[in-house]
């Protein structure tokens, strides 16, 4: 009795959610497809995307590294200068949530 209780809970959840998840699903799937038919047409195996997918943050500098970083002549100033304005965007994602986090000090915990 308890185990059917519990798996309709998870059912209505996943029911609740699934109408929010399946759209932004779609559009990471999509760009995940790109990003390996870019990475496979450059030269690099599967495992490659993979790796950076798990290491970089900021999806959009994966996309940059193909050809700046992996295909060219490494400069090591040139991709952390590039990969910091790149991933500085998520600063500003974040302002509009200041005055909601304003009671909690440094520690969002």
């Amino acid at each position: 009795m308890r185990e059917s209780t519990n798996t309709s809970k998870w059912t209505a959840a996943l029911r609740a959610a699934a109408p929010y998840t399946i759209p932004i699903f779609a559009g990471y799937w999509f760009l995940g497809l790109t990003y390996g038919i870019l990475m496979n047409v450059s030269g690099f195996s599967f495992v490659w995307p993979m790796m950076m997918a798990a290491v970089i943050y900021s999806g959009s500098v994966e996309f940059v590294a193909v050809k700046v970083l992996l295909l060219s002549s490494f400069h090591p100033l040139q991709a952390f200068v590039m990969a910091f304005m790149i991933g500085a965007r998520h600063l500003f994602y974040g302002i509009p949530m200041l005055d909601r986090f304003k009671h909690k000090g440094w520690s969002c915990y």
